[in-house]
């Protein structure tokens, strides 16, 4: 996601945009070669510090995470340090230097199990350990604009997908782990029965507003659901992914983790303040990223290194 932002940013004719990653879950080659790169991380504070001193931002992008919403449960320290507390040193960073705004990239896992169609007026009830973390930035981003006058946009994507992305974690976006999955040969893995429900959101639909948010005065200060209106079961999906590979693979069900069952959002907050916007629909967007990722070819998969929590731990993740 970061770096289909950066490009926006760069095709809205911004010429400083500084891009910081520590490339654990991407990649170099993605990055845009106009664009200012510092590999770091952050938890890095002084590298932080220094960064706002030397560029003096206007705008801070934040979309650094480990999004993995059902291994979180399981590397709570790993996902706290680095979704909650990597998060809080650049919003004190921003407020520090006088940052115009602050665009965090949230999600709706902060909604957990919630009255469906999920809208930005519900009370959020995050039932994972990520939904947890990422409500709790924008808890601080409000409290950081109410004591410091820190502005800030709050996006809640769900289920992006795309070129670009990591086909190799094996624990975190589903679209591109089928893809690698049926590039190697190897059965789908399904958690339950594969009824539960999400809408799946091309890149194409989300980094453009994102990128021009911070042009928007009245996306100052608020928080917007923004993605895909149409939702389809994981049964359905694997149906629609190995049709875009052109290839059939077995599917195999795995013993049913503990997850959100259903979750898609209404967006007439956001096409209220953004305006109405196409949508690339999910065969399209599926097509577009097949082809990319055939031409890539599937990369490896392997296990996260530090598991904190092995009771329970989802069957194939052990």
């Amino acid at each position: 996601m970061g770096a289909h932002v950066v490009d926006e940013l760069l095709q809205r004719g911004d010429t400083d945009v500084i891009a910081l990653d520590d490339l654990s879950g991407g990649f170099r080659e993605n990055l845009n070669p106009a664009t200012t790169f510092v590999e770091g991380s952050i938890l890095d504070v002084e590298l932080i510090n220094q960064l706002c001193e030397h560029y003096q931002f206007d705008y801070i992008y934040h979309l650094a995470a480990y999004a993995a919403e059902g291994l979180s449960h399981f590397i709570k320290r790993f996902n706290y340090q680095n979704n909650l507390i990597g998060s809080v040193n650049l919003i004190n960073a921003a407020i520090n230097h006088k940052v115009k705004r602050f665009v965090f990239t949230s999600s709706i896992a902060v909604y957990g199990e919630n009255q469906l169609p999920m809208h930005e007026s519900l009370t959020p009830m995050p039932e994972d350990s990520y939904g947890i973390a990422k409500y709790a930035v924008e808890q601080e981003l409000v409290a950081s604009k109410r004591l410091f006058d820190l502005d800030y946009t709050i996006f809640r994507p769900h289920n992006v997908y795309g070129e670009l992305q990591n086909i190799g974690d094996k624990y975190r976006n589903v679209i591109g782990i089928f893809m690698n999955k049926i590039m190697l040969g190897e059965p789908l893995f399904i958690f339950g029965d594969g009824e539960q429900t999400r809408a799946f959101t091309h890149i194409a639909d989300v980094a453009p507003h994102i990128a021009r948010s911070v042009d928007i005065p009245e996306a100052a200060c608020e928080a917007f659901n923004v993605g895909s209106d149409k939702h389809v079961s994981v049964n359905e999906l694997a149906d629609l992914v190995m049709t875009a590979m052109g290839k059939e693979v077995p599917v195999k069900y795995l013993r049913e983790r503990e997850e959100v069952k259903h979750a898609y959002c209404t967006h007439e907050k956001f096409h209220k303040v953004f305006g109405k916007t196409s949508q690339v629909s999910l065969p399209d967007g599926l097509g577009r990223m097949a082809a990319w990722a055939k031409s890539l070819g599937p990369r490896s998969s392997k296990l996260f290194d530090d598991i904190e929590i092995r009771k329970n731990l989802p069957e194939g993740w052990k």
